[in-house]
């Protein structure tokens, strides 16, 4: 059956949700954004960063006058990373007003997304969520702007080929990872590009909750792997260098998913982390003119909505970056087709944003109503024993291969709603 086909009742169904995102609208002074975050449980390693880092940048901007006049209010509500909680924090945000929402939980994006497709609000899903959400032609109100686990895996994969000269035949590669969702995200496109590329994969998966590796990495020791991609999660980083050390593989060969801040290099050890490598599509530190402006006007004026401490983690500025993109979508909306503001609208505004890289502060997106991730740019970062250094350019590779998953996915996703 054809792709049209396939989405037609679908797309039918989306246009009734754009005519009741459209009936919503905020007319008073304020713009209001839903951060529904788990902060206590399971993601409480990365979430609280990325909240302070969108309330102070939401300080800074209204110091400057907000967004075209208008003020932001970001409000921030734990739900312990409980789909039901989520979906009360939803309908509860909903009734106050606010038509952007972020859940930054894969289990509580899933289940408001029915909800949030009908009611036509914007769902954002930067690193989590369904990979397939990227396609903006079928998860018209979801914007997981930035790489998917997809993306940065098939990214991880061509860094490697330019290792090796641009040939991976014969080439050892492990793929470690926390055995739920997760962490089997990448599975699908490691083993496309292993066939298509030559190279020998081997699927490491790591009982949760991971503070037990020994196993794992005698296995990966047998293995003698040129390379290790990681899919681990912050203690899980720690517990993976100590056997790493034991099983004297060396620290090199690792390249790890964006989820790998300096808590855990500190953990680690700053010495004895060097050499290690990690994906990402934000510029680490505090020497970026926006890093600065908050220390300057929002935090030595004692307006920070947190310890200043947090902006040397690269969680906050993955926070900073998100809302980077939001805030200037929701410009660009009222710019081109004012106040008062509709999801609607602010939809339009994300689909304008054209090589967006707030200044250089994080790899370029473009987002189209094709297209709701951006591009999928990344770049891989060393540490060097005192500081990351960059590796490469932003870049995205194996569009095609990612783009059929994407295409596959959402098409059985409009077929059955799953």
């Amino acid at each position: 059956m054809k792709k049209a086909k396939i989405l037609q009742t679908f797309f039918a169904f989306s246009a009734l949700a754009c005519l009741s995102g459209g009936a919503q609208a905020q007319t008073g002074d304020t713009i209001k954004f839903g951060l529904c975050y788990d902060l206590s449980k399971a993601y409480s390693f990365a979430v609280p960063q990325m909240a302070q880092a969108a309330q102070d940048y939401a300080t800074l901007l209204n110091q400057d006058g907000g967004i075209e006049g208008k003020k932001i209010e970001v409000i921030v509500q734990d739900t312990g990373n409980e789909p039901q909680r989520g979906i009360e924090c939803y309908e509860k945000l909903k009734r106050d007003g606010v038509m952007v929402f972020d859940y930054m939980s894969t289990p509580v994006s899933r289940a408001v997304l029915p909800r949030q497709m009908e009611d036509g609000n914007i769902m954002l899903q930067s690193f989590v969520g369904r990979g397939d959400a990227v396609n903006g032609e079928v998860f018209q109100w979801v914007f997981p702007v930035g790489p998917t686990y997809w993306g940065q895996v098939a990214n991880d994969v061509q860094y490697i080929k330019t290792l090796q000269d641009g040939n991976l035949k014969g080439v050892k590669i492990a793929f470690i990872y926390p055995d739920y969702a997760f962490g089997q995200e990448p599975i699908p496109v490691l083993k496309t590009l292993a066939e298509k590329e030559g190279f020998d994969l081997q699927l490491f998966p790591n009982p949760l909750p991971g503070r037990d590796q020994a196993s794992v990495w005698t296995q990966i020791r047998r293995f003698n792997p040129d390379y290790v991609i990681s899919w681990n999660l912050s203690a899980m980083h720690v517990v993976a260098a100590r056997e790493m050390k034991r099983n004297g593989i060396p620290m090199d060969k690792l390249i790890t998913v964006n989820w790998l801040n300096e808590v855990d290099i500190n953990n680690i050890g700053a010495a004895e982390a060097k050499g290690l490598r990690r994906g990402t599509n934000v510029v680490g530190g505090r020497d970026h003119p926006m890093m600065q402006r908050i220390i300057k006007e929002v935090y030595d004026a004692g307006k920070g909505n947190g310890d200043v401490k947090t902006l040397d983690d690269i969680y906050y500025n993955n926070g900073l970056a998100t809302y980077s993109v939001v805030f200037e979508g929701v410009k660009q909306a009222i710019r081109n087709e004012g106040w008062p503001l509709t999801p609607a609208k602010i939809k339009a505004g994300l689909e304008s944003l054209r090589d967006f890289d707030a200044n250089g502060f994080m790899a370029p997106v473009t987002v189209t109503a094709q297209d709701h991730g951006g591009g999928g740019k990344t770049r891989v970062d060393m540490w060097d024993g005192t500081q990351w250094v960059p590796q490469s350019d932003w870049f995205a590779a194996y569009t095609d291969v990612v783009n059929e998953l994407v295409q596959e996915q959402s098409a059985e996703f409009a077929r059955t709603g799953q």
